[in-house]
Formats: C-alpha cells, structure tokens, sequence
C-alpha cells in the first residue's frame, strides 16, 4: 500500500524539512511505502535529506521536478485541460520521471486512463479537506475508478484520516492513498502517520 504524503502549502521551508525526515523515519521503521510530495522549492533540498521518493506537487518547472522522481499532475489544487495532461504525462516519461494524474470522479479517471500515467488517484474535490472519507462515503464511486483505471495502479484521497480509512480503502481494490491535511495538520503528525500504518 502506497502512501502519498501530499505538504500542500501546509508547511513549506524548514518546518517542510523536519517533517519530512520525521516521516521517513516512521516509514522506515514500518517498512512502509511512504511518498512525500511537497513544493517545488522544497523539492531539491528533502530529495537530498531523506531516502524515500519525493515527487513534485505540480508540474511547473522541470528543472526542479528532475530532483525528485515524479510529479503530481491535476490535483485540485492545480487543476489542468486533459490536453495539458496529456502533454505533463508525455513530458515527465520523456523525463523518465514518474506521473500521478488526479481525477475527481471515475468518469475522469477513465479519460485520463487513455493517457497512460503511471498512477492515476481519485479524489471528489467535496471531501478534499474534510471529516468524511472517500472509501466510506463513497465506495461505489472508488469501486468504479479501479475499473476505469483499466489496469494502472489507483489511488484514493479526500478525507481519508484513520486506518478504517486505509482499511476500507484497501479492501476497494486501491493500491495505495494520497493524504494532506489528515497527517500533516494533525497535532501530532507523527503519531497520525504511524497510525495509519498499523
């Protein structure tokens, strides 16, 4: 199970830093698949700091997303036409880099699906930031995103906070999910990280 760690503009600088290696040390010591993705301008620095994959949040400079493995690509906070997809994903495999399209909804996911990223995550924009999960609020919907997937890995995000959460997510058929406010604003992100995990 993969576990997107998404900083947003959260925290960025320095506090982006210690945070980043707090994860990484959780995430070592489950063995865990865990991917941070933070700011472009925290991306060269973290890359350099820890020894888990840190990807982009956004696909704006190249440059910069070069010192990760991968970005990010429509996330709601950045949405994106499916032609600018289309041409992000192309751009990050040319770069030998990883894409992770976000989708809000199966009908979404099935249209970028065509366009072959890497991974491809679903996330209703409605729960984005709030109490209610997407895997127990919206089960058929994620059911229908892995078909629409046709085969490449799918992800799941939007309120997902507890490991009932990842559970429920789990047993959907996902591959992993993409996480922000539910970790990194709780009072003691370590602790809610570690919690997902076991």
């Amino acid at each position: 199970m993969i576990i997107i760690i998404n900083f947003k503009t959260h925290v960025t600088g320095k506090e982006a830093t210690k945070l980043a290696r707090l994860f990484e040390k959780i995430a070592r010591a489950n063995k865990a698949a865990v991917v941070l993705a933070v700011k472009t301008n925290d991306l060269g620095k973290i890359s350099s700091l820890v020894n888990i994959p840190v990807i982009a949040q956004q696909v704006d400079n190249f440059s910069r997303i070069k010192k990760g493995i991968g970005s990010l690509i429509n996330h709601s906070d950045h949405p994106l036409t499916l032609l600018e997809i289309k041409r992000a994903i192309a751009q990050l495999r040319k770069n030998r880099l990883i894409s992770i399209a976000c989708a809000p909804n199966s009908t979404i996911v099935k249209k970028i699906a065509r366009l072959k990223p890497d991974l491809i995550a679903i996330e209703p924009p409605e729960l984005i930031g709030g109490n209610k999960s997407v895997s127990t609020t919206k089960p058929g919907e994620v059911r229908k995103a892995v078909q629409a997937a046709n085969g490449i890995p799918l992800l799941c995000g939007a309120g997902i906070k507890t490991r009932a959460d990842v559970i429920a997510a789990r047993k959907l058929g996902v591959q992993g999910i993409l996480i922000s406010s539910g970790v990194v604003k709780a009072k003691n992100p370590g602790k809610a990280l570690a919690e997902l995990l076991h």
